[in-house]
């Protein structure tokens, strides 16, 4: 019964290419095109938001207790999405400054930006087009039935001219239909991954950064710099064999990067031995 159906159906459907032309192959064509593009973005927008906002943030929080900044990147890294790159970039506040950061944040949504939204004009071009070339059948179709009105109208040429404009028409919006309610799904789920990206760059407007860095020389000279610098907030000495000053920073007024402060003030290296951010 089934299969009975089947064949009908591939029948009818074979039929309906005979009979419509070059127009129907090519409305046919695109159409399958539009479809696969479609189910592929789906499948790579499914595949993006398999790790939800809440589950890097948890990741982050919990890499941030036990090993600060560096340890939480490692963390997130594995997971490559938009999220975790914008996230990954936030982290980083301290080894760059404010500026530095929020470029590298919006390069990161660019780049995303332009990943997620690649294909959709060719796909809503096909949505738009396929009609229009149903429309041009429709019209071939009808100028075949007039044709066929001549002096000795022929009633086999006037059914196929109706045929084809029949058929080159129901192709055409077919396609659309199919492809629209489909386009806006991935429209949706695209505005959902942009909401996300918004609230991450919130999560990510970090309140404080405590740091621990160790400078080869002149740590006095370098507290005194660090003390008089934008965005910090305070300044001590530590007595450690892994790292010599411990800095509070304000991230939002960092206007600097803390190798850059130490390299201005005191032309001597430093490294940062740890770094924690907390919101």
């Amino acid at each position: 019964m089934i299969y009975e159906l089947f064949s009908s159906a591939f029948g009818t459907i074979m039929e309906m290419f005979k009979n419509g032309g070059i127009i129907t192959y090519v409305i046919a064509i695109i159409g399958i095109y539009g479809f696969a593009s479609s189910m592929e973005k789906i499948h790579h927008l499914r595949k993006m938001s398999q790790v939800d906002l809440p589950q890097i943030m948890g990741d982050v929080n919990i890499a941030m207790e036990k090993g600060g900044s560096l340890e939480a990147l490692r963390s997130i890294g594995k997971y490559q999405n938009p999220l975790s790159k914008i996230i990954s970039e936030a982290l980083k506040i301290g080894y760059r400054n404010r500026t530095e950061v929020e470029d590298a944040m919006e390069r990161v949504f660019i780049v995303e930006m332009g990943n997620m939204t690649k294909g959709l004009d060719t796909i809503k071009t096909i949505i738009e087009i396929a009609p229009l070339l149903g429309l041009i059948g429709t019209v071939l179709g009808m100028w075949y039935t007039f044709k066929a009105l001549g002096v000795n109208a022929n009633p086999t040429l006037m059914a196929m001219g109706i045929n084809v404009a029949l058929i080159t028409t129901i192709a055409g919006l077919a396609v659309a239909i199919i492809l629209l309610p489909i386009y806006s799904y991935i429209n949706s789920r695209i505005e959902i991954e942009i909401d996300m990206i918004e609230i991450a760059k919130k999560m990510t407007n970090w309140r404080i950064a405590e740091m621990k860095i160790k400078v080869d020389s002149n740590i006095d000279k370098a507290v005194e710099a660090l003390k008089e610098s934008d965005g910090v907030v305070k300044v001590r000495k530590l007595l450690d064999p892994d790292a010599n000053i411990w800095i509070s920073i304000n991230p939002n007024m960092l206007e600097k990067s803390i190798k850059n402060i130490i390299m201005e003030k005191c032309n001597t290296k430093m490294k940062i031995v740890s770094s924690k951010l907390k919101q």
